[in-house]
């Protein structure tokens, strides 16, 4: 992850979650205007606005608790310091998370899973562009074989950032591909291969059975590389999206999360949930259109820009 962030990505961060912010903080904002001490009126209203965001019942629940707790111990009667505790609480869930201490001169591959219409494509074409800018030789890998076009659409994005493909007949099998990647990403000593992958849902099983073939296939033919599998969500399905991510964790074991479309919705919230629900690190956020727009994760960051603009 990088550690120095460009001014200007955090200006489009915070610009990207305007929705949210709306959502979120401005709401919590005006409660705290509203009410003239902390009271259980107060704490369920605060609990609303968290639910509403797709913040997830359960760990809305769970953050009021303990700031009640916490308020009480503390004795805080200002209703300025619950707004700063509500902060550090959502800091303190994003960042219970491992951070990637993998060798960055290793070769990688990283399996990217998601349902149809998520962005999964576009988010591999701003990887791949990422990449190319950190001087790393990279090679894409069509095998979410089963959605007609789904190569054509990643051939589109490897042109515009110069990037190789790797293809077969629509209907081919998924694992057959990725065994041609990984040969092809060996001949021309490739630095990152993105592997597009999984696109359907309707049958856990055969998405398991899918999923664990290919990554088989990586383990027994590219054994040093390291591995990431990526789950690809859309911010704008709020609890839909947390469903998907459990689903798909019972399919295959995923590294990280990355959830588009954040400028497109006021229920960002989802960002805290799919981390305290499902147990997985959000690595890559999207809050726009540009490749710049699909940002490392930064917990801190992110609830800066939620709660200040």
């Amino acid at each position: 992850m990088d550690n120095v962030r460009k001014p200007g990505l955090l200006k489009r961060l915070k610009e990207g979650l305007s929705k949210t912010r709306k959502g979120i903080s401005e709401k919590i904002d005006s409660l705290v205007r509203v009410y003239t001490k902390i009271d259980d009126e107060f704490f369920e209203e605060l609990e609303e606005i968290l639910i509403t965001s797709d913040v997830g019942v359960r760990t809305s629940v769970k953050i009021i608790e303990q700031i009640k707790e916490d308020a009480k111990q503390k004795k805080i009667a200002d209703l300025e310091q619950v707004r700063a505790m509500i902060k550090q609480k959502l800091v303190e869930i994003l960042e219970e998370t491992q951070e990637d201490d993998h060798n960055d001169d290793a070769s990688k591959v990283i399996i990217v899973v998601g349902v149809n219409g998520v962005g999964k494509t576009t988010t591999i074409g701003k990887m791949a562009s990422k990449f190319k800018e950190k001087g790393k030789s990279v090679l894409l890998v069509a095998a979410d074989t089963f959605r007609a076009a789904a190569a054509e659409q990643l051939e589109i994005w490897g042109e515009r950032t110069g990037v190789g493909v790797i293809k077969q007949v629509e209907g081919s099998d998924p694992a057959a591909v990725v065994f041609d990647g990984i040969s092809a990403a060996k001949a021309r000593n490739i630095d990152v291969l993105i592997c597009d992958t999984a696109g359907r849902l309707h049958n856990k099983k055969n998405l398991m059975n899918e999923l664990s073939k290919i990554r088989r296939v990586i383990d027994r033919e590219y054994p040093e590389a390291v591995k990431e599998v990526l789950l690809v969500l859309d911010a704008t399905t709020g609890q839909n999206a947390i469903n998907q991510a459990k689903i798909f964790k019972e399919a295959v074991d995923i590294d990280g999360v990355v959830l588009t479309k954040l400028d497109g919705t006021a229920k960002g919230g989802v960002v805290i949930g799919v981390k305290d629900e499902v147990g997985i690190p959000v690595k890559m956020i999207g809050v726009g259109e540009r490749v710049e727009d699909l940002q490392e994760f930064n917990a801190e960051e992110f609830i800066n820009a939620l709660f200040e603009g």
